[in-house]
């Protein structure tokens, strides 16, 4: 019992971390944030499927990843809540594996445009926003999400070993 507790908090953890680096490398380019962004570490979003340690570890990731970027605290808050959210609605879908990724875009275009609109003051409509953040979203969770699903799937039993 206590391996397994390390083993969920040490996937987290490494979760967490493989999310910092890739949001800090596509900021690099000013991808991470805005009205058009495409942050590829919201691909880790499919991770539930395989082990609920990328719960947490997503969202400690986006905490994370919002506070050294610069974003101000209530994107900090509730952009890390949408990829909360969006963790979990995976996990619950993870038996149907062509829906897992659909909960993360969601979330994320229903609460990011209202963040952008009413916490940075971006000029444009919260439609226009849905619509931005909803495209970026599709590209990294749908497009690469599905893409790392089909990879990790064939090495899962090795990479998210239970115990």
């Amino acid at each position: 019992m206590r391996n397994k507790k390390v083993l969920l908090i040490t996937q987290a953890a490494m979760i967490a971390a493989i999310y910092v680096v890739l949001t800090c490398f596509i900021s690099a380019f000013n991808l991470a944030s805005g009205a058009i962004q495409v942050r590829i570490s919201e691909a880790l979003t499919i991770l539930p499927v395989f082990t609920p340690a990328a719960i947490p570890g997503l969202f400690l990731g986006c905490l994370i990843s919002n506070l050294v970027t610069g974003c101000m605290p209530l994107d900090v808050v509730f952009g890390s809540l949408a990829t909360l959210i969006g963790a979990c609605g995976t996990y619950a879908l993870r038996k149907k594996k062509w829906l897992a990724p659909i909960p993360p875009i969601v979330a994320n275009m229903v609460i990011v445009p209202l963040v952008l609109r009413y916490v940075y003051m971006l000029e444009g409509s919260i439609p226009f926003f849905m619509l931005t953040v909803g495209i970026g979203e599709v590209i990294s969770c749908y497009v690469l999400g599905s893409i790392l699903l089909n990879v990790l799937n064939k090495y899962k039993t090795y990479i998210f070993r239970q115990s």
